[in-house]
């Protein structure tokens, strides 16, 4: 097991509960919330995709959060700040920690590629308030000025990557600055800001998608209340299609951040009697509210408004990058105060996305501070020099499909094997009486009782199911053979580049032991 924290050593904690709820909340709502959810929607049969997506919100996600939260909590108060520590004290059996590995890695490999992203939407941000881009009115040209942005081709707007790797700096160099002040006052002193502004400035945001209408007086029918029908009148036919319900799945999954770690590592700062299921459900209740109040009324309503019935088609199929960054840019530059207005939605996005990456750096930096008793600054150094030099790839390789393969074994594959290892132990290994009185204590609600039923059961088989289907559908990926030949190298120096960083995190497992055997009162630094 995961070398505890020496006795003296202060730990770090939330300062309250409202701060633990927007840290959460903060972690899971992100770019998915107003752009992956509204296309797979739109995708997947509009209204009928809210059948299994609520089904698997009930079977899946709560009790993903719940377990994620007991587990955290748990391990905080053994002294472990990843799942790490947190598996090797539930299990009580050497081994078991390598499983958390998964915990760390995962976050971490997303982080590598994430904190890029959210960089273009601050760029973007400004690109509106400025004008920029103000004068592009046709889809090919806007879809130019993004691949010019990105490095991926030179053209009158951009002359290589150059104001992107900028803004990537900027995104980069903030999250720093945040993780290096601490869980109280650099995590939750930021989601106690930016989580209120991303509401109200969301709020406004979707108030003028409303009172939109019909852009375009010779065509009444191309307005914003068909385009809330088109998204959400059900295709019931569609439910009989298993894509529709392994996609509602993976969007569960991807807005709670269940299963990556992130939210089990920031539970490890509770108190022992801090509440669970409260606030889970609280934090829990505001993503969906962002997702599916605020994310489902703006993109694709509005697309629907400037596209009418047979564009809107090509939008969805397009994918959610385009939605955000090409066909909203398109809409928002045909609006009175369009710079305005562009400049708020990019830096809605910007506050979803900067919120979710602290999380996705935080088990990393907890876990070099828990094995090698090393102080959060040291860590947060350390973090941020192996960090800025592994992002490279994702950022000059964007166009060969790094990123690509990054996300699909950190965005993906970890993530359903994670939470699955979470709710074996959780249900199996510890023992879900033990695990259901340590998830009440100091609980405000209790969960209904039909949830150890699910969590035990349902939950576990349902996360086969999914693994397996993820494995047929995308076995192709496994073996490379869905890769373009052209990009096949890149694919490969994604995957060593990944299987060295896993199994640099496990070699420092033995190693933080030997260390503690030679010099048991390891100070931090």
């Amino acid at each position: 097991m995961a070398a505890k924290q020496p006795a003296h050593h202060q730990k770090e904690a939330w300062n309250s509960q409202l701060g633990v709820i927007l840290a959460m909340a903060g972690s899971a709502v992100g770019l998915g919330n107003f752009l992956r959810f509204p296309v797979q929607a739109a995708q997947n049969g509009g209204g009928a995709f809210m059948i299994p997506y609520v089904l698997a919100l009930l079977l899946l996600g709560i009790p993903l959060c719940l377990v994620e939260w007991t587990i955290g909590r748990y391990g905080g108060q053994h002294g472990h700040n990843t799942a790490v520590g947190a598996f090797g004290a539930m299990s009580h059996r050497r081994g078991f920690e390598y499983l958390g590995l998964l915990g760390v890695f995962g976050p971490y490999v997303i982080f590598l590629y994430y904190v890029f992203v959210c960089a273009w939407t601050l760029a973007y941000s400004f690109f509106a308030i400025t004008g920029y881009y103000s004068g592009i009115q046709d889809e090919q040209m806007m879809r130019s000025f993004l691949a010019g942005f990105q490095g991926i081709e030179q053209n009158q707007y951009f002359h290589g990557i150059w104001v992107a790797y900028l803004f990537f700096l900027i995104t980069f160099g903030l999250n720093l600055v945040v993780l290096y002040r601490g869980i109280e006052h650099g995590i939750e002193k930021a989601a106690k800001f930016m989580m209120p502004a991303l509401l109200v400035l969301a709020v406004i945001f979707t108030l003028r998608v409303l009172m939109m209408g019909a852009p375009d007086p010779a065509r009444p029918a191309w307005n914003v209340t068909n385009g809330l029908g088109y998204l959400w009148n059900p295709d019931f036919s569609r439910l009989k299609d298993s894509k529709v319900w392994l996609a509602a799945a993976g969007q569960i999954f991807f807005t709670l951040s269940a299963g990556i770690g992130a939210l089990l590592t920031y539970a490890t700062y509770l108190k022992k009697d801090d509440d669970i299921p409260l606030s889970s459900l609280s934090a829990g209740s505001t993503n969906e509210f962002v997702e599916v109040v605020l994310g489902g009324s703006i993109a694709i309503p509005a697309a629907f408004a400037f596209f009418g019935p047979l564009g809107i088609v090509e939008v969805a199929k397009s994918g959610s990058w385009n939605l955000g960054f090409v066909t909203m840019p398109l809409i928002l530059n045909r609006i009175p105060w369009g710079e305005l207005f562009g400049a708020i939605w990019f830096f809605v996005l910007f506050l979803a996305g900067v919120t979710s990456v602290f999380s996705l750096a935080q088990p990393l930096i907890a876990y070099l501070q828990n094995l090698f008793g090393w102080s959060r600054k040291r860590a947060v150094t350390v973090f941020g020099i192996v960090s800025f030099l592994l992002c490279q790839p994702c950022i000059f390789f964007l166009r060969q499909g790094f990123i690509d393969e990054m996300d699909f074994w950190g965005g993906t594959v970890c993530l359903v094997l994670f939470s699955l290892f979470q709710v074996i132990i959780f249900g199996w290994v510890f023992g879900l009486k033990q695990s259901w009185e340590e998830m009440h204590r100091g609980a405000h609600i209790k969960v209904p009782a039909i949830f150890k039923f699910i969590i035990k059961y349902v939950t576990p088989a349902y996360l086969l199911l999914i693994l397996g289907a993820w494995v047929s559908q995308y076995h192709g990926v496994f073996v490379l053979s869905d890769v373009p030949p052209e990009k096949k190298p890149y694919a490969i120096a994604a995957r060593v580049m990944m299987t060295l960083m896993i199994a640099a995190l496990a070699l420092m497992i033995p190693l933080a032991r030997r260390l503690r055997r030679r010099v048991p009162e390891l100070e931090p630094r």
